[in-house]
């Protein structure tokens, strides 16, 4: 109780103190949001043009490259402001100046993880070029955030300030950005290192390929570190490149949408950026002055997480004591006292179970030895791919590319398409291990250096015509690579909807990118009506199983079966492992590759008697939840909210719709959730999209479920959300006429000389 009077005691300071600007933004068209950008006593060499469409995307135009860096640096301050803020607080262990004492913990295991700790050799080696570009950013930031005559809504009520912006907070962002996706699986694995059954949980994890986004359960922090670590990792996405042969154009083809957070602002920005020697259109990451996904003039790219293992576990209780650094680390707690917290560090990196919010079922003392501590360069890695002209160019562009690991899919103009696989990936005696935790005593256990980029597998111009990625188990040439992958559900519905088909176009690959289709839940489906049927349940349940007969696994919006499949699987998963609720059972074996893996299995051990009392027991309840939701979209949901939304008592504030959508955990358009049996959320997925017909210069196309503009209340805060839900895009051209023609505000960048 003291707890929650505390809460609702800040959160009422809070909107005494400045929250109400957040709460009830003044509405704000276009004009009026880029009527303060600054365009006068800039400190740029040349004049610069900045085009804007009716979107608020951006397109420079530079003479030169520090003009376009710096230009970058002002339109990303004035389009996400506060997320920047945010980030940079998340990145740096600073939530609790935001939240007050609920974000304690999180502050001391965001500092334990230590994003930054490689940012100063990062720095010291990146080549002239990157530092001077990164600096021109930078120098961008501050100077928007220095004449801005108002601040962000959400500074009030957040209580965020503003600082001035370094080198090293681009690079922890960008570390963030870079969060090893397996962590997330650790700790809901760590929850029952305790239990007896462990070691069995363990490799049935790793037969399962588990997935690298589950969230861990626990408490409400441990939920919320999950949701930073996923949310703001590109821990997702599908890819598919189409060779010429098989594109009406004549063109190689590039779809690919990437899978974050489905929460506003969108985790990117789109952006054109043209000098005299860097042309491209794509998306951004707040923060990160290079294009992620998109095209050149000459080829266009998409990435995928490789789900590659950058990270190992070891249990350092036994290490000498002169072997583990210890300092501290004080947290400014907003409205309570600050904390001083102990963050100790070995030669196997950070001990992060001294972090309370981290999962210790067997109470043991861990280090977290992670890539993202070794220095390496991914900001010089893209800007040279954002400039490179030919598969080869590409491929040595990202030998200095570590996080997060990536797939990376390409095409190009003179019809090659290519899959490059991007990392630092450990090199190891034994993998996959026999335990998540290893003995550091153990000389197998060491890394032995990195395999970089050239030393792994690379595919160009296949004999088929065409590439995917979806997250899914690569191919076995090569080093391992990782544990856990998703099902090759999207893969394969990738790979059989472009193989079906000749003459493919963008409109093809538009359909592709909203594909619903489960071959999983297909399977299941079939395997659970057999099991009905043979317990001679089915004539009772007829007309509730109906819409099963014959489903190919299709979660369309307005679909019934999905309804039927879900409420059914919610109570009979856990039912085939011996338990009442979902909610008992580790988080890990909820997931859909255990259960896709196991369940037909279990079933099958199961005696005929308790197979029969689960199956009827299960049909029971999913007819009386399915009552309440006629198709999928009244049960599945898309919320259009800011993060914000999640606060206690006014998160409803930040909540500006809410939309029946398709989709599930692996169809190709995702929109995750987990075992449910009542109305819910999607809270991860396809959050973004593009296509590029690489016949075309100007036929790239690109969306956000959300908008470009951060800014509470700007009518380009959510205006996108319609283009997405129906399926269409936004022009981003690479020839002048069409660049004039699309983006027709147009500002003139002056320097202080006039």
């Amino acid at each position: 109780m003291i707890v929650v009077a505390k809460s609702f005691a800040i959160l009422l300071v809070l909107l005494l103190t400045g929250g109400c600007s957040a709460l009830w933004p003044d509405d704000r068209e276009t004009e009026e949001r880029l009527s303060v950008f600054p365009s006068e006593d800039l400190p740029l060499e040349s004049e610069v043009s900045l085009r804007w469409n009716d979107y608020q995307v951006p397109y420079i135009e530079a003479e030169n490259d520090h003009d376009l860096a710096f230009t970058l640096g002002l339109v990303h301050a004035h389009l996400r402001g506060a997320q920047l803020t945010l980030l940079r607080h998340v990145s740096s262990g600073r939530l609790a100046e935001i939240a007050g004492p609920p974000a304690t913990d999180i502050d001391h295991a965001l500092r334990i993880l230590d994003f930054g700790h490689a940012v100063e050799e990062i720095e010291a080696n990146m080549p002239d070029e990157t530092r001077r570009w990164v600096q021109a950013f930078v120098d961008g930031l501050n100077h928007y955030q220095q004449q801005r005559q108002k601040d962000p809504p959400e500074y009030g009520l957040a209580g965020l300030q503003s600082e001035p912006w370094t080198i090293h907070d681009i690079l922890r962002i960008g570390r963030l950005a870079g969060t090893d996706v397996n962590w997330l699986v650790y700790f809901s694995l760590l929850e029952e290192r305790g239990d007896p059954e462990f070691q069995r949980l363990w490799q049935r994890a790793l037969e399962a390929g588990q997935n690298g986004t589950v969230s861990f359960r626990g408490s409400e922090q441990q939920q919320a570190l999950s949701d930073f670590l996923a949310g703001h990792s590109r821990s997702g996405s599908n890819t598919v490149v189409v060779s010429p042969e098989r594109s009406a154009s004549g063109g190689a083809l590039i779809a690919s949408d990437p899978h974050l957070g489905l929460n506003l602002p969108n985790l990117w920005i789109l952006a054109g950026l043209k000098s005299p020697t860097h042309q491209s259109v794509g998306f951004m990451v707040p923060g990160l002055p290079f294009v992620a996904v998109g095209r050149n003039p000459d080829l266009a790219w998409g990435g995928t997480h490789m789900r590659a293992a950058s990270s190992d576990l070891y249990d350092v209780s036994d290490l000498p004591e002169d072997e583990i650094q210890v300092s501290e680390t004080d947290i400014s707690v907003r409205f309570w006292f600050d904390e001083t917290r102990q963050v100790r560090r070995t030669p196997y990196g950070p001990i992060i179970t001294d972090a309370d919010i981290v999962p210790n079922g067997a109470d043991e003392t861990l280090a977290l030895r992670w890539v993202g501590h070794e220095p390496s360069d991914e900001i010089t890695a893209l800007l040279r791919a954002n400039r490179a002209s030919t598969p080869e160019e590409f491929r040595n562009a990202l030998e200095s590319f570590a996080l997060s690991p990536q797939n990376m899919l390409i095409a190009d103009r003179q019809g090659n398409i290519g899959h490059i696989m991007a990392t630092f990936q450990p090199i190891r005696e034994e993998f996959p291990p026999d335990d998540l935790v290893l003995d550091p005593a153990d000389p197998e256990n060491r890394w032995q250096g990195f395999h970089r980029t050239s030393d792994l597998p690379y595919i160009l111009n296949p004999e088929q015509g065409f590439l995917a990625s979806a997250n899914n188990r690569p191919t076995d040439a090569g080093p391992g690579m990782g544990y856990f992958y998703s099902p090759d559900e999207r893969v394969r519905r990738l790979e059989d909807f472009v193989a079906d088909r000749r003459n493919i176009t963008l409109d093809d690959l538009a359909e592709l990118q909203r594909d619903t289709r489960s071959f999983g839940a297909e399977r299941l489906s079939a395997v659970l009506l057999q099991a009905i049927r043979e317990a001679e349940l089915h004539a009772d349940h007829a007309d509730f199983l109906a819409p099963l007969e014959d489903w190919n696994g299709d979660y369309a919006a307005d679909a019934r079966a999905p309804v039927v499949f879900e409420t059914l699987l919610y109570h009979l998963w856990p039912r085939t492992q011996g338990v009442e609720s979902s909610s008992e059972l580790a988080s890990a074996v909820n997931e859909w590759n255990y259960i896709l893996s196991y369940l037909e299995g279990e079933l099958a051990q199961m005696t005929p008697e308790s197979r029969r009392s689960a199956l009827s027991e299960s049909l029971e309840a999913a007819r009386k939840d399915a009552e309440d939701y006629p198709a999928w979209g009244d049960m599945h949901r898309l919320s259009a909210a800011h993060s914000l939304a999640n606060l206690p008592v006014i998160g409803s504030f930040f909540e500006y719709g809410n939309y029946p959508v398709g989709g599930s955990r692996e169809t190709v358009m995702k929109t995750a959730h987990g075992l449910v049996n009542e109305r819910h959320a999607a809270r991860y997925g396809s959050q973004a999209r593009h296509l590029s017909d690489l016949s075309d210069p100007d036929a790239n196309y690109f969306v956000l479920f959300g908008g470009q503009d951060g800014w509470l209340g700007s009518a380009n805060f959510m205006d996108q959300v319609p283009l997405w839900r129906q399926g269409e895009y936004i022009q981003m051209p690479l020839t002048q006429e069409r660049i004039v023609e699309e983006f027709p505000r147009l500002m003139k960048l002056r320097g202080g000389s006039g």
